[in-house]
């Protein structure tokens, strides 16, 4: 850990000053203390961030800080929105994928503990549960 921090600050030093001003100085503060010191990485400014060596990290933040201080609202409230969908469809695709067998829960000695087997849902189970979600029909 720490490399992500040496291409953030790297890549802040050819913001634009006004773009850079914007950042809690307590933030840019931490990105320096945290950085790697045996780590050397040079922004070459004619490249896109895409098309350079940055660690999905470092990517992550830059886009936090782009939503947090750079975006108009107009935008931050998109993304924040684009956020929340694909969290959404995460959550909802690992409930489609796995389903407790409730007959299957096992007591396991006295320490209360239980084993809950986990099994993938039959692909026409699927459509049939998501056909009866969209009615609202349990």
């Amino acid at each position: 850990m720490g490399r992500e921090y040496n291409e953030v600050v790297e890549i802040l030093n050819h913001i634009p000053k006004e773009d850079y001003n914007k950042i809690p100085k307590n933030m840019i503060n931490m990105f320096k203390a945290n950085i790697d010191s045996d780590y050397n990485f040079k922004f070459n400014t004619k490249k896109s961030l895409q098309e350079q060596n940055v660690s999905k990290e470092a990517k992550i933040i830059i886009a936090i800080l782009y939503r947090d201080y750079w975006a108009t609202e107009e935008q931050r409230r998109k993304i924040i929105a684009k956020e929340k969908y694909d969290t959404q469809k995460i959550e909802e695709e690992k409930r489609e994928k796995y389903t407790i067998d409730f007959n299957k829960i096992k007591h396991i000695d006295n320490d209360n503990v239980y084993i809950a087997e986990i099994k993938e849902e039959k692909w026409y189970k699927k459509i049939i549960n998501k056909i009866l979600r969209f009615f609202k029909i349990k």
